[in-house]
């Protein structure tokens, strides 16, 4: 098959659908298809994309500007040029199926379901419908209409796509996100005693802040590793301010997260909101660390019961987890066996299958060639 992947985040900053874009692209890629990614970037950011399969043919449509959205900044392109770019871009590779990630995400998402001369599959990534997601459906009910099939990333991306649309979503399927193994676990593990580490988006909604609490009044850590950056990193710096046990990494290449993730005790997502599925838990769980996690739903279906978790947005219960997980050692290590378990299902390989048993649905001669949800 000759499939585009359509992913409107910028392609060259750190990004979880940037991600998944590109771990399927590769396998999509390692099974014989002709594969091309198509979004906004600008290789001299500091988090550049890497392709696992030399055969992805990779175009970038101009650069991106960040827009609030969800509790996040997101890195979109939102001038006429981009969109003009990937006209082009998908009249000269000539797709015979185009999947768009984030469908609704300005402005390439709408552009390529409008704009492709061939079935289209939209995967639909967000968590969290606020009123302005809501206020929008009479412009995206009809944007919907036009996917020849469509599906969300976790049960909490489809809850959020019915409170957006209402019943034309319920029967959306769910093709839940993946990890690459051997990326992120391609480091020795070699725990250190009382090392916790952290690794994401520097933002609020990441809960970052919550975990900096937490460590002041847990004396268990001996240090607790911060690698990302963003938006939050320097009022963070700032909260983190004479604590000698925490320091900041900023963004790290994939050879320095997997060492990072080798001498972790234990990984914290603390994360108090809009959180899909939880990846990170994922590439944790593949690197043999266990994971300590907000309980949210998101979290709850990436690790099942291979983390332990406690309330979102309270430091104190934060605090109190995190001492009793590192104070035992035999619980520590039932999460790194269960976790390697589950990670181990959610490999990209198994999500291409899946998604390419549903391109051959959509090509098939006959198909209605409509949402999933219709």
């Amino acid at each position: 098959m000759r499939v585009a992947l359509v992913c409107p985040y910028d392609l060259d900053q750190a990004g979880g659908v940037r991600n998944q874009v590109v771990g399927l692209a590769g396998a999509l890629a390692a099974a014989g298809d002709a594969v091309v990614v198509l979004g906004p970037g600008d290789p001299a950011h500091r988090a550049p994309l890497e392709v696992a399969s030399g055969a992805v043919r990779l175009e970038r449509l101009g650069t991106s500007r960040s827009l609030a959205a969800n509790g996040s900044m997101a890195p979109l392109a939102l001038g006429p040029s981009s969109v003009a770019a990937l006209r082009r871009a998908l009249l000269r590779f000539a797709p015979e199926l185009c999947h768009v990630h984030e469908p609704f995400a300005p402005l390439l998402g709408p552009a390529a379901v409008l704009l492709a001369r061939c079935p289209v599959l939209g995967t639909f990534h967000r968590a969290g419908a606020d009123a302005i997601y809501r206020a929008a459906r009479p412009v995206l009910a009809p944007l919907y209409a036009r996917l020849g099939g469509a599906v969300a990333v976790s049960e909490a991306a489809r809850a959020t796509l019915v409170a957006v649309l209402g019943a034309r979503a319920h029967g959306v399927a769910v093709v839940g996100n993946s990890v690459d193994a051997a990326r992120v676990g391609a480091s020795r593990r070699d725990a250190q005693r009382g090392r916790v580490l952290f690794f994401g988006r520097l933002e609020p909604r990441k809960g970052v802040a919550d975990l900096i609490a937490a460590v002041r009044d847990c004396p268990a850590v001996r240090e607790l590793r911060i690698v990302g950056d963003g938006p939050e990193a320097a009022a963070l710096r700032a909260a983190a301010a004479g604590e000698a046990r925490i320091a900041f990494s900023g963004r790290l290449d994939d050879a320095e997260l997997a060492g990072e993730l080798a001498r972790a005790e234990v990984v914290v997502a603390p994360s108090r909101g809009g959180e899909s599925f939880g990846v990170v838990l994922l590439e944790a769980m593949a690197a043999g660390v266990p994971v300590l996690a907000s309980d949210l739903p998101g979290h709850r279906e990436a690790a099942g019961e291979a983390a332990h978790f406690f309330p979102a947005g309270d430091p104190d219960a934060l605090a109190r987890s995190l001492a009793a997980l590192l104070d035992d050692a035999s619980r520590r290590a039932e999460l790194a066996r269960a976790g390697r378990e589950r990670a181990a299902g959610a490999s990209f390989t198994a999500q291409a299958t899946s998604y390419r048993a549903r391109y051959q649905e959509l090509l098939a001669p006959g198909s209605r060639n409509v949402p999933a949800g219709s």
